[in-house]
């Protein structure tokens, strides 16, 4: 998988009120068009992080990833796919030793009852097949909008919306992207405001930027190619 893209090199950071607000719609779209153009020269070619072969694998560990790092996550599946190397071994296994399987990613018996609740789901509805739709994914046992999100965009490059995990939540804000704190609500003001075909690379780029650039507690903010566009109050000014 891709590594985080190395940041610039430090340079004095430009304090929240020396960085002008755009205060018209033109000036809002620049400033837009300059936030992608600098995560596409960060993180060109970034894609999730969850290792997978296929969408099935793919959403096993997307619904493991919940409260958990995807570092966690790709040390569990590789033993997990090997045990269960189809949807119908998923469907017939033992919750109980499942759950010992995946104990290490946490909410080990709410994740085995819904990764067997898919598996069950997929063989009944679908032949075994991950669907290919917003509307039947989210029928999925274990599925959520952020997860079907993610299935959807990595493994057929469907752009039905847009991921939305904690960073970016956190960034969309401190960015102005959004006002809003529900992730629905989030990903609502952004379908809104990126062209579509950004919206699968965006959210993967932002998570790796949160992960490694403006991390929660400490952002980088002298090592940061967005700063000049960023009037987040809590920079980092040392």
């Amino acid at each position: 998988m891709p590594e985080t893209a190395t940041a610039n090199k430090m340079h004095p950071v430009t304090p929240p009120k020396k960085v002008p607000k755009p205060k018209t719609a033109a000036e809002r779209k620049a400033r837009l068009g300059r936030i992608l153009a600098g995560l596409d020269k960060l993180y060109p070619d970034v894609t999730c992080a969850l290792h997978h072969g296929n969408a099935w694998e793919l959403l096993v560990a997307t619904i493991l990833s919940a409260q958990c790092t995807d570092e966690r996550v790709n040390k569990v599946t590789p033993g997990l796919f090997k045990k269960y190397s189809t949807v119908a071994a998923m469907a017939a296994a033992s919750q109980d030793e499942l759950a010992l399987d995946i104990r290490s990613t946490g909410f080990f018996n709410n994740k085995a009852r819904s990764l067997i609740g898919a598996a069950k789901k997929l063989m009944a509805d679908h032949n075994g097949d991950v669907p290919r739709s917003m509307e039947e994914l989210l029928k999925v046992p274990g599925a959520a909008r952020k997860t079907a999100n993610v299935v959807l965009g990595v493994a057929y490059g469907i752009a039905s919306g847009l991921v939305v995990d904690t960073h970016v939540q956190r960034i969309t804000r401190r960015l102005d992207l959004t006002k809003n704190e529900d992730p629905v609500k989030i990903e609502q003001d952004l379908m809104k405001l990126l062209p579509q075909n950004d919206w699968i690379q965006f959210s993967h780029q932002v998570i790796h930027f949160g992960r490694g650039i403006c991390v929660a507690r400490k952002p980088k903010c002298g090592e940061c190619p967005l700063d000049p566009l960023c009037y987040a109050k809590d920079k980092v000014l040392s």
